[in-house]
């Protein structure tokens, strides 16, 4: 049995044609930002919340990275204890469902007031707020991965005064692309080997 095979030229035409088609489209492969308003607020418990960590003492570099990294490796709802010394220091996880967490988390700047530079997306990933005095208070921890620009924190929660702020970065924190470009990178693997089959014939 003789197969028909197109002619080469044709061949070649067609698979111009999608390699044209699939350039077109793939300036719908990328990721949007959405503009952010001029001042973006986070609140105490709001859908950024992370979680929160009390007492959050003791209060070092080290210790808040700690405390951050624990809650990273929390289920929605999750809460555990970290122990530090003869501090017991109890760690919870918001519901807020943020898809997989970029960590480790990296501490990158310590600041104080209620005014937070978080830069381009995607530069921080995790914002730790500390309220209250030495050997009080709480700590709240934002996910600000999908958060620029400046934005405002409370100065009080809980009745409890900001005292400073954390920012912390993680690898793998980029935003996604939707998987539209491995849909097209599948397509153009398919449209390979259908031209393969055609010239091996």
């Amino acid at each position: 049995m003789k197969l028909n095979t197109p002619p080469i030229q044709k061949l070649a035409l067609i698979a111009a044609a999608f390699c044209a088609a699939t350039l077109a489209f793939n300036q719908n492969a990328r990721a949007y930002t959405v503009p952010m308003p001029a001042t973006f607020n986070l609140t105490i418990g709001d859908n950024h919340e992370l979680g929160r960590v009390q007492p959050p003492t003791p209060e070092g570099d080290a210790d808040i990275t700690q405390y951050v990294n624990f809650m990273i490796g929390l289920s929605l709802g999750g809460s555990g204890h970290v122990i530090i010394g003869p501090h017991n220091i109890l760690v919870t996880r918001s519901m807020n469902d943020f898809g997989s967490l970029p960590n480790p988390a990296t501490l990158a700047l310590r600041g104080t007031g209620t005014s937070v530079n978080l830069g381009t997306q995607g530069t921080y990933s995790y914002l730790f707020a500390h309220y209250g005095g030495p050997g009080g208070g709480f700590a709240e921890v934002w996910y600000v991965g999908d958060l620029s620009g400046s934005i405002t924190i409370p100065g009080t929660g809980l009745g409890h005064g900001l005292s400073g702020w954390a920012l912390f970065t993680a690898p793998n924190g980029s935003v996604p692309d939707g998987g539209a470009t491995v849909m097209l990178l599948g397509a153009a693997l398919g449209a390979l080997g259908v031209a393969r089959r055609y010239i091996a014939a």
